[in-house]
């Protein structure tokens, strides 16, 4: 699942959240005394008959609800072909070989929402889950949801997982 709760100090390095941590130890382990005989400062475990509940899950599954259109997943398919140089402007290099030798087809979208998406499912299929939270949340400003940005990265990582899967089995 793609991980959203992201903030950033000013010099852009992300903010550990002290919410997000290991699971603390249950009180009935930490207050268990220790077994007859045992040395003292031996580590005691859970008593017995202890039961272990469950982690609770990091994320939550994508909901129901978050779906993309035709159009969309479409954008995110041809996204796969487009290189990281696309989402850069062109310099004057650029612009100056493109005259002398012709015109090459220009990636970008006129829409802006569409746009958004091309730039995180660009970034998504070269990087993964490593996208720039500055991505994520132009895209999330273009009008798309959490559960969206969720459902995309997580479609183009299986793609990945599968292509990946498909080229090492030859």
């Amino acid at each position: 699942m793609a991980y959203l709760a992201f903030e950033e100090t000013p010099g852009g390095q992300p903010v550990r959240d002290p919410a997000i941590s290991a699971p603390a130890m249950p009180a009935a382990i930490a207050t268990a005394p220790a077994p007859v005989g045992a040395p003292v400062g031996a580590p005691v475990g859970p008593p017995v008959g202890f039961v272990a509940e469950a982690p609770a899950p990091i994320a939550a599954p994508v909901s129901a609800t978050a779906r993309m259109s035709a159009l969309e997943w479409s954008v995110v398919a041809l996204a796969e072909r487009d290189r990281l140089s696309t989402l850069r402007t062109p310099g004057r290099l650029s612009i100056a070989i493109r005259v002398l030798f012709g015109d090459t087809p220009n990636p970008r979208l006129a829409d802006p929402q569409l746009e958004a998406l091309r730039r995180v499912a660009v970034l998504s299929w070269h990087h993964g889950y490593t996208i720039p939270s500055a991505e994520v949340r132009a895209f999330l400003a273009a009008g798309y949801t959490p559960d969206q940005y969720e459902l995309v990265v997580d479609s183009i990582g299986r793609g990945r997982a599968e292509s990946n899967a498909r080229r090492f089995r030859r």
